[in-house]
């Protein structure tokens, strides 16, 4: 698996349950510790609620029901990452962080999307309600653990 054998996309590696997945880095505000988070009644099932994040409510996707995980897979998640959309922004509720990596465009596009696992109808509530959201989560991706692996070595060398 080649890295920087072309141009490269910065990314932000979250991992939400088993799966490991990329964020366009030009889309994340910042990541923070977990906030809590209201619940809002007649909301699809992806969205924990609604958290009070520098003075403004911003609702919280949970990032283990995008990946096709079980809401109650373990404990609940322990970052935020916030994505820009717009003039708004939307809390993406994470495992882990696990950092800021330039990963090769070319190979991005062979892997598959983040929503690729992700049930029918959760994408098309998400569609219906925020167009933006879903357009910054369709330019995501699922992280093959070999690729993981390669990165993992790269770090050790450097």
């Amino acid at each position: 698996m080649a890295l920087n054998s072309g141009s490269s996309k910065s990314v932000l590696l979250c991992r939400s349950g088993q799966q490991l997945y990329a964020l366009p880095l030009a889309s994340v505000r910042e990541t923070m510790r977990a906030l809590p988070a209201e619940p809002v009644p007649a909301m699809p099932d992806c969205l924990l609620g609604v958290s009070l994040i520098r003075g403004a409510a911003v609702p919280v996707v949970d990032g283990r029901r995008l990946v096709g995980a079980a809401a109650s897979e373990s404990a609940p998640a322990s970052r935020y990452v916030s994505l820009v959309l717009g003039e708004r922004q939307v809390a993406l509720a994470v495992d882990a962080v696990l950092g800021v990596r330039r990963l090769d465009a070319a190979m991005l596009a062979e892997v598959a999307p983040l929503l690729d696992g992700a049930e029918t109808g959760m994408v098309q509530a998400i569609s219906i309600l925020d167009a933006e959201l879903l357009m910054v989560l369709q330019a995501s991706c699922l992280v093959p653990e070999a690729l993981w692996d390669v990165l993992a070595q790269r770090e050790g060398a450097a």
